[in-house]
């Protein structure tokens, strides 16, 4: 893990090996516990695509699967 610190107006610069595996641009996402930086990919579809290669059910049964689980825990 790698410390930096903000400069005095208020920039961070993140370190040359963090910048050449992730990229130069980040999603800023605030949590409970401090913030988390995700890098946006170059290509966010190829990205999905990747991501959700293994993946055989349709997106209409993604869905409908989606809607069942929220009504059930509706119920609860």
């Amino acid at each position: 893990m790698a410390g930096v610190t903000l400069d005095d107006r208020g920039r961070l610069t993140l370190p040359k090996s963090i910048r050449e595996r992730y990229g130069d641009e980040y999603h800023i996402v605030q949590l409970d516990s401090g913030i988390k930086l995700i890098p946006v990919a170059e290509d966010p579809l190829a990205a999905l695509r990747e991501e959700f290669a293994d993946v055989e059910k349709s997106a209409h049964e993604l869905r409908a699967e989606a809607r069942e689980a929220a009504i059930d825990e509706a119920g609860n």
